[in-house]
């Protein structure tokens, strides 16, 4: 009987695990950090800032998760409605962002040359000052983790608490969450560095596709995050 227990738990935690890995590639989370991570150019930074937002996302889940498993609260669908057009307002708000910070990067344009007599154009950008790598991670964190806290509490917590309250136990049941959470900190750790690699091979010197990569994350960001309030709100 307690091989059955052990082993029905086990299936529940893994269950748990390969649901957060795959939790992690929603478009909306994607959206969210590509548009801190298009500002990265290492690579390990890249995958720390998706750790990041897994671990503000997990705090939520373990906070809102206990209250479920504990009080026995629930959330409405209005409720749940309004935190996910929230997080639509946050994606607004983070894809004009990377668009500003695309705007005030060196502009792009062309120089022309001559070389043994022979004129040549091409497209040019001058490199801007280099912030500290720390300094810049730094910066980072609070930001990073903010916006999984966000996204916690919105749509992710409805996938979650339709299985948490078929857990007979209150221990199984915050295991569980625990391990949701460090499935989707790893699939965003993951998916922040496969975001992030493309980045990194183009910093500085293929500038005009690197800055494309900005654009495309931020013009993303913003039409899903309209998508979603429009959908939630109207």
């Amino acid at each position: 009987m307690e091989l059955t227990e052990n082993l029905s738990m086990a299936a529940i935690l893994g269950f748990g695990f390969v649901l957060g890995l795959k939790h992690a590639v929603e478009a909306d989370h994607l959206a969210a950090v590509s548009t801190i991570v298009a500002e990265r150019k290492s690579i390990i930074g890249s995958a720390l800032i998706g750790g990041f937002w897994g671990v503000g996302h997990t705090l939520s889940l373990l906070v809102v998760g206990a209250l479920v498993i504990f009080l026995k609260l629930q959330i409405s669908e209005s409720l749940e409605a309004k935190l996910e057009a929230i997080v639509g307002v946050m994606l607004v708000i983070l894809g004009l962002n990377a668009l500003r910070k695309l705007r005030s990067k060196s502009p792009i344009h062309l120089h022309t040359h001559e070389h043994e007599g022979h004129e040549h154009t091409h497209i040019h950008a001058h490199e801007e000052g280099k912030e500290s790598e720390s300094h810049h991670l730094a910066r980072m964190t609070p930001r990073s983790v903010a916006i999984g806290m966000v996204h916690g509490l919105a749509g992710s917590a409805a996938l979650m608490l339709l299985i948490v309250p078929t857990i007979d136990s209150s221990l199984t049941g915050l295991l569980y969450i625990a391990v949701f959470g460090l499935g989707s900190i790893g699939g965003m750790m993951l998916m922040s560095l496969i975001i992030g690699l493309p980045i990194h091979l183009t910093a500085g010197r293929f500038e005009l596709l690197n800055k494309g990569m900005l654009l495309v994350a931020g013009l993303f960001s913003c039409a899903l995050g309209l998508f979603i309030v429009y959908e939630k709100l109207l």
